[in-house]
């Protein structure tokens, strides 16, 4: 499955963003490609994650913003999270057009109307970091960290699991493993993101 060009791509998103600004009573988020008209999960069980990780990761992004726009935030951080998850190569061209989506899960975690998640996000990704097992595990946690960190920032009020006993790391250990695990502009992107100063309310 190609993705399109970079041009074609802006070219569809202007167009989708103008439709769902009309149509949607909730906000696009600027983080992420605008959706197709109707999408549902076969959208990313029809492709491939390992042979085409790049299609996979734009397809990810797209759905995620599908289900945000259609009230469905919990869901939304699922299909965002699994583009974040996505074997992509650092030097993919698409990354230069949708960076990896740090940005775009802060946005919606600090945007959705209120602490009632389906499923707490925060202690979703304190079970991924440190319970994800197989391939790329040490990338996977240390992403899933980095998230983490940006959930106890833009929403400090959300529980953590207080059941489970773990050692929590500090921002200096997360970006150390960032740095190590991670894509070579990663923790640059990643800090940006925890400076939520910079990611706007909608």
């Amino acid at each position: 499955m190609a993705l399109l060009s970079g041009r074609t791509n802006n070219e569809m998103a202007r167009r989708d963003a103008r439709r769902y600004a009309k149509n949607s009573t909730m906000t696009l988020c600027p983080y992420l490609p605008a959706p197709e008209t109707t999408m549902s999960h076969r959208c990313l069980a029809e492709i491939n994650a390992n042979d085409t990780p790049e299609s996979f990761y734009f397809k990810a992004l797209q759905y995620g913003h599908y289900l945000w726009l259609n009230g469905h935030a919990g869901r939304a951080i699922l299909a965002i999270t699994r583009a974040l998850y996505a074997k992509v190569p650092a030097n993919t061209p698409i990354l230069n057009e949708w960076p990896l989506p740090y940005a775009a899960l802060t946005w919606i975690i600090k945007n959705h109307s209120s602490d009632d998640f389906p499923g707490n996000p925060r202690i979703s990704f304190q079970h991924q970091a440190t319970r994800l097992k197989g391939e790329r595990q040490e990338l996977r946690r240390a992403r899933a960290w980095a998230v983490w960190a940006l959930i106890c920032k833009v929403r400090p009020s959300l529980p953590a699991d207080a059941a489970q006993v773990f050692d929590e790391p500090t921002i200096q250990d997360i970006e150390a493993l960032v740095t190590k695990w991670g894509h070579p502009d990663e923790t640059a992107l990643w800090m940006d993101a925890l400076d939520d100063t910079t990611i706007p309310h909608s």
